[in-house]
């Protein structure tokens, strides 16, 4: 199921990024439509892309929220220490003696 909703996801947001770049540039933008005579001009062609710029924004955003929404649902551990091997207890030895000097110190 998250496959799915992530490639539909995947796709909207790739068609999203076309749409914005077919725009028309108002004001010396980024667009690529800043010439004469281009891809869907006039009002209409502003209107459909404003319109389909909005759709594809607004189910960008839905399939974020269900993807986020899914992901809370698989069975996760809470912590990394949760996960890990049992350690086994160190044994409790007496204190090592301090070596003696190999040198001695006075002379």
């Amino acid at each position: 199921m998250i496959t799915v909703v992530l490639v539909i996801h995947i796709l909207i947001a790739i068609a999203l990024v076309g749409v914005v770049l077919i725009q028309r540039s108002e004001g010396g933008g980024l667009g690529i439509g800043g010439g004469g005579g281009g891809f869907m001009t006039g009002r209409s062609g502003a209107n459909l892309l404003t319109r389909s710029t909005a759709v594809l924004a607004a189910l960008f955003f839905v399939t974020s929220l269900f993807l986020a929404w899914l992901s809370t649902g698989t069975s996760r551990p809470g912590s990394i220490l949760d996960t890990g091997r049992p350690v086994a207890p160190v044994e409790q030895s007496a204190p090592a003696a301090p070596a003696e000097p190999a040198v001695p110190l006075s002379r």
